[in-house]
C-alpha cells in the first residue's frame, strides 16, 4: 500500500522572489543569472519545497556502507509556474538528498498523469 500525502499548497513565485534578492544584493541584471545557478545547484532542495503531492515509492539502496536509511518518494509540484513531477531521494527527517529525475509538465492534469505513473 502506498502513502500519499496532498501537501494543498503550491509554491509559486519563488524564482521571482529570489531574483528580486538578488538583485537588492548584487545589482540589476546579476539576479537572473545567479537565480539559475542557485537552482541549478540546488535543484533538488527546490522540488522537494515546492512539492503539492507526494508519495512513497520504496527505500533507496545507496552505493555507501549503508548506514543511512534513505527513501523514495514521488512528487508532484508546481514550481516557477512550471507544474512537474519527479523522484526524489528523501532521509528519514523528511529532508531532500538528491533528485533522480524531474519532468517538466505542461499542465496539471499532465504533471497528475506523470505523477501517477511514477515507481
Amino acid at each position: 500500500m502506498a502513502a500519499y500525502v496532498d501537501l494543498g499548497v503550491a509554491v509559486d513565485g519563488v524564482v521571482a522572489r529570489l531574483v528580486a534578492g538578488l538583485e537588492l544584493e548584487f545589482g540589476r541584471g546579476a539576479g537572473e543569472a545567479l537565480a539559475a545557478r542557485f537552482l541549478e545547484a540546488e535543484e533538488s532542495d527546490f522540488v522537494w519545497d515546492a512539492r503539492m503531492c507526494e508519495r512513497w515509492l520504496g527505500a533507496w539502496k545507496c552505493g555507501d556502507d549503508g548506514e543511512r536509511e534513505l527513501d523514495r518518494v514521488a512528487v508532484l509540484g508546481r514550481l516557477d509556474g512550471q507544474w512537474f513531477a519527479g523522484v526524489s531521494i528523501v532521509d528519514g527527517d523528511g529532508q531532500a538528498q538528491g533528485l533522480v529525475a524531474r519532468r517538466a509538465c505542461a499542465c496539471e492534469s499532465e504533471a497528475r498523469e506523470a505523477f501517477a505513473a511514477l515507481r
